[in-house]
């Protein structure tokens, strides 16, 4: 074999190597770094945080997400669901007034039922369906998250017993994630990424009322 040749050989070899690592990185790309950042949002720092700062590692738990989730497609609800939906919130808020704890617990279980509704895994497999939950609603997932944490525990975010105030912030949370639930706009979550939505923990957007403080009653 002449010289040539072999420079030739090598050449393609070396152009086929290059072509492969290239289409790795690329694929990898679709799942890593600043993608899963602009994903994940607040949840892409919250889960860099449990994994002590070790960014690779939450990749590779929040890739893990995407791989196992990214493919869910959602039920969509008719309008009668969407309406009964929105009665069983209103009463849930109503409740809140008289019995916080309860309200809370009534919140979870709704807010369990209604993703297993829209095709998330169902409520008794709670860590995944939180998993699922984060990849297509990772702006609001943690309002269920502390929702959850308060209804079965009866703590707070520092551990401590919840008091009235960070239940009903829990609650107003766990809306936020109701109100992309129960959206008559399909992939709304994803286009609102790394923005909040003040309007639906007032009251003035969404079709259930805001949480009043309640006032002692009058002797």
């Amino acid at each position: 074999m002449s010289t040539g040749m072999i420079i030739a050989l090598a050449v393609i070899v070396a152009v086929v190597v290059v072509g492969a690592l290239a289409l790795i990185a690329r694929s990898r790309g679709r799942h890593g770094g600043s993608n899963l950042q602009r994903r994940f949002g607040p949840e892409y720092e919250r889960t860099v945080a449990l994994h002590d700062g070790d960014t690779k590692a939450a990749e590779r738990e929040l890739t893990g997400r995407l791989e196992r989730h990214g493919e869910l497609r959602e039920r969509p609800l008719d309008p009668a669901e969407r309406q009964r939906w929105a009665d069983r919130w209103t009463a849930v808020q109503e409740r809140f007034v008289d019995s916080p704890r309860e309200a809370v617990a009534d919140a979870d279980r709704l807010l369990a039922e209604l993703a297993a509704v829209r095709g998330y895994p169902d409520g008794e497999r709670y860590e995944e369906q939180l998993d699922a939950l984060s990849v297509h609603h990772a702006e609001h997932v943690d309002g269920y998250r502390r929702v959850h944490r308060a209804a079965r525990t009866g703590t707070g975010t520092d551990g401590s017993g919840a008091g009235t105030e960070e239940l009903r912030s829990a609650l107003l949370g766990a809306r936020a994630l109701f109100d992309d639930l129960t959206s008559t706009e399909p992939g709304r979550h994803r286009a609102s990424a790394g923005t909040d939505h003040p309007k639906s923990l007032t009251g003035t957007r969404s079709h259930t009322p805001v949480l009043h403080r309640s006032r002692p009653k009058e002797s």
